[in-house]
């Protein structure tokens, strides 16, 4: 058994026993003298079985994820959908080398904490080995110092993915300003200086995000760009080539690093939402039936 298996294994029995209804706290019950103290009864049911619905549905998840992590490990193909944006990156990439500009990553503005930068790190290591192939310089500004160092890693390791660990330059990881405007302007600055051929604005965005697209546009640059902050897709949609919507953006780490655990846990989480919602819709035609027995299964509507 791997030691990621063991892991996984260890995080579903931890569910279990919190989904079992285990109980260490205690009821009162209360008497007609209100001076009397209450005495204290022990919950000392194993299972709560109120919460079944709830547990079955954690059983499904980890049981699909371990499922197709382990197809993956065997060396079979998971599909996964191709993603315009994404699929549009070699030839953004590919422009910027016919042009000798460099490409410009952007992961976002949170730091290391914001599940959107880690899912960024893992893009821009892709994206590292795609210019190494290539020879094309990566700019990464960064808003947050403490990127630093990770932003380097992941550079690194797609240029010694590529074969090219002589392709990285550490002078392109910039760390601008973690003040929101004054990175925008550093940011804005580049673009203009340096001209780059291809932006990628993968990450957490904020009202930068129009700036520097709009920036980006008028230098004709290709743009690509995705974030899970819905009030900021309208800009990038406006402005940008491609934009990865919602999802698509945590997708894209799986897309193209195909590591399988990131591979079992995105077909492993799809899996699950196509059986909630078959539910939903039978659920919905049995209650219009008459018949709620699924509906109060699953403790809808109280």
């Amino acid at each position: 058994m791997t030691k990621t298996f063991s892991l996984y294994l260890a995080a579903f029995l931890f569910a279990l026993t919190l989904l079992s209804g285990v109980s260490l706290a205690t009821e009162t019950v209360a008497f007609a003298d209100s001076t009397t103290a209450a005495p204290q009864i022990r919950d000392t049911r194993l299972f709560n079985s109120e919460r079944t619905n709830t547990l079955i549905v954690v059983t499904l998840f980890f049981g699909s994820v371990l499922y197709y992590i382990r197809r993956t490990r065997q060396g079979k193909s998971l599909f996964v959908r191709r993603i315009a944006g994404l699929a549009a990156a070699d030839e953004a990439i590919g422009r910027a080398t016919e042009m000798g500009r460099p490409v410009l990553y952007i992961p976002g503005i949170m730091d290391i904490d914001n599940i959107q930068t880690i899912a960024s790190m893992v893009i821009l290591t892709d994206i590292s080995r795609r210019t190494s192939t290539l020879d094309v310089p990566l700019i990464v500004p960064l808003n947050q110092p403490f990127l630093v160092p990770l932003a380097e890693e992941s550079v690194k390791e797609g240029a010694l993915r590529a074969g090219r660990p002589d392709s990285f330059n550490a002078d392109n990881i910039r760390y601008l300003s973690s003040e929101q405007f004054a990175f925008t302007a550093g940011v804005a600055g580049i673009m203009n200086r340096e001209k780059p051929a291809a932006n990628f604005f993968l990450g957490a965005f904020f009202a930068e995000s129009l700036i520097i697209s709009e920036v980006g546009f008028a230098s004709g640059a290709i743009q690509i760009a995705g974030t899970a902050n819905v009030h900021q897709l309208p800009f990038f949609v406006a402005a940008c080539d491609y934009t990865l919507i919602g999802e698509e953006f945590y997708a894209a780490s799986a897309y193209l690093g195909k590591d399988p655990q990131l591979l079992g846990t995105l077909k492993g989480a799809d899996l699950v939402k196509v059986v909630l919602m078959v539910l939903i819709l039978v659920g919905s035609f049995l209650a219009w039936a008459g018949y709620t027995g699924i509906v109060k299964f699953f403790g809808v509507g109280g």
